[in-house]
């Protein structure tokens, strides 16, 4: 790739900072309700968490497990972390029980686990279950310290994970290397979002996630931007908040919360005058959402497909080639390829398995060896969502290969979902699937009641609930239909399929 020249020393951690402290030492990175931090103390901060990680008996490879919101002390733990030549694995802030960072813990190996405030409770509880007890840290009482030597690592060294979710429900380890950064940066942000050091990003996905990662950490860095952090989750309310009082330059969002800034009283009136425009990915973007946000706000959402796999968005609209509702055109430095299931290339219109390749892909997941095998095909990623290209050269998503479900730009399992339900006494069988319900995905389940079970809107809502008080808040059949029965194979296998396929109209009589 043209533009990424790396030496075979290199360390991302260090470079991401050490790029910036000649020209911009003084210059605001981080914007936050902690206070501003420049790019001097940030490097300060990186290398008193590198510091610290080193006191606490870290060495290279080891993984360290970080789980806090937003912040100035999660940077300086990731970034310091890969700077001693151990491995960052940022984890979700936001799951409710403690019972839900035991297979982090056990599947990483974590002996270090990065907390705050808001996390320090469940994750003492988990520390204490498990095998090997992690110690716990707090990334708020992390405190700037001398320059720390840079661990020799080099460019195809493991850099960090980052986990994604399975059709099976646990969640698997996405390794991703040293140089896999450097090429996103170099690819999607200096090409198609074209960020420069004058910008300020806000993203309203955390760190933790991919999207969000190269939005408000690597990206900005690269170029020596300034990042807005918000700790916590977002609402429409404290997203306009913080647009007027921060004015970023640079959005990103996913379409489930830009539809619910739309529908927020007021929204209209805001000022985002300072944006210049808008980027969307982790769900599709329905075309009238981009419409009506074009219509309020004057801007252009860019919307585009990515994954934890290739680290950041591979396929996007541009600001001169828009074509609302599609992912856009594939992101140069990457290349992307429509099969059909026995491998070959189908015809321009018609949908297949999208494949991708790119120098940012995963080297593999986390002793997962067949999964790897099964989704990293030479320099090809099997990236499991159906696509198809137009007479224009814009791919257009049409589903998932396989039954997950992506809701909010989370990826939910069905076969979690079913396993709640059938926990329920009057639960005789079920079956979940994603359905779309005015351009969004929507989680829809089909069950089977036992005996003279009452089926309607009370069994509904305890259902439901039934399902919250098991699972994230997020993984809950938001439609029920009670049914007679379920279609399955001959072997007795559900046919989801079948369900995510409209009912056939009735003829009137």
């Amino acid at each position: 790739m043209g533009g990424l020249d790396l030496p075979d020393r290199y360390n991302v951690g260090a470079d991401l900072l050490d790029r910036n402290l000649k020209a911009r030492s003084g210059k605001v990175a981080i914007h936050s309700a902690a206070g501003d931090v420049t790019y001097g103390d940030l490097s300060r901060l990186s290398c008193g968490a590198a510091r610290l990680l080193v006191d606490h008996g870290v060495r290279r490879e080891e993984r360290v497990l970080i789980v806090a919101y937003d912040s100035p002390g999660w940077v300086a733990a990731f970034l310091g972390a890969i700077r001693i030549g151990a491995v960052p694995v940022p984890v979700n802030p936001l799951l409710q029980r403690s019972e839900d960072y035991d297979h982090y813990i056990e599947d990483s190996l974590a002996r270090v686990v990065m907390v705050d405030a808001a996390g320090e409770e469940k994750l003492t509880a988990a520390a204490t279950r498990a095998a090997i007890k992690p110690k716990l840290l707090r990334t708020d009482e992390i405190t700037p310290g001398p320059d720390v030597p840079v661990a020799p690592t080099r460019r195809d060294d493991m850099a960090f994970w980052l986990y994604s979710s399975g059709s099976t429900g646990k969640p698997k380890a996405v390794v991703h290397l040293q140089h896999d950064i450097p090429y996103t940066c170099v690819t999607y942000a200096e090409q198609v979002l074209g960020i420069t050091e004058r910008d300020t990003t806000f993203s309203t996905t955390g760190l933790f996630h991919a999207y969000g990662f190269g939005n408000n950490l690597t990206f900005p860095y690269w170029v020596g931007a300034t990042t807005v952090l918000h700790a916590g989750r977002n609402t429409p309310a404290t997203v306009l908040d913080t647009i007027e009082k921060r004015r970023p330059t640079l959005f990103f969002s996913a379409p489930t919360l830009y539809n619910a800034i739309l529908n927020f009283e007021g929204a209209k009136s805001r000022d985002l005058s300072s944006i210049r425009h808008c980027v969307a990915a982790a769900e599709s973007l329905p075309a009238e959402v981009w419409k009506r946000w074009k219509d309020a706000f004057g801007l252009t959402i860019l919307d585009g497909v990515g994954s934890t796999e290739m680290l950041h968005i591979y396929c996007s609209n541009r600001l001169d080639d828009v074509r609302p509702g599609s992912s856009g055109k594939p992101v140069p430095g990457y290349e992307l390829k429509i099969l059909d299931e026995a491998g070959n290339p189908v015809p321009r219109g018609e949908a297949g398995d999208l494949y991708v390749k790119g120098d940012s892909a995963l080297a593999l997941y986390w002793a997962q060896h067949e999964k790897s095998k099964r989704s990293v095909l030479g320099e090809w990623f099997f990236s499991g969502d159906r696509y198809r290209v137009d007479e224009d050269g814009f791919y257009w998503y049409e589903g998932r290969s396989d039954d997950m479900i992506k809701v909010s730009g989370l990826w939910v399992s069905p076969i979690e979902i079913e396993s709640a339900l059938l926990e329920h006494p009057v639960v005789a069988e079920s079956a979940v699937v994603g359905i779309e319900v005015e351009g969004f995905t929507k989680i829809k389940a089909f069950v089977i009641t036992k005996g003279d079970a009452v089926a309607g809107d009370p069994l509904v809502a305890e259902l439901q609930e039934h399902c919250k008080s098991r699972l994230q808040r997020f993984q809950f059949p938001h439609v029920i239909e009670f049914v007679p029965e379920l279609p399955k194979t001959v072997t007795g296998k559900i046919q989801r399929y079948k369900l995510r396929e409209p009912a056939p109209e009735k003829t009137p009589a």
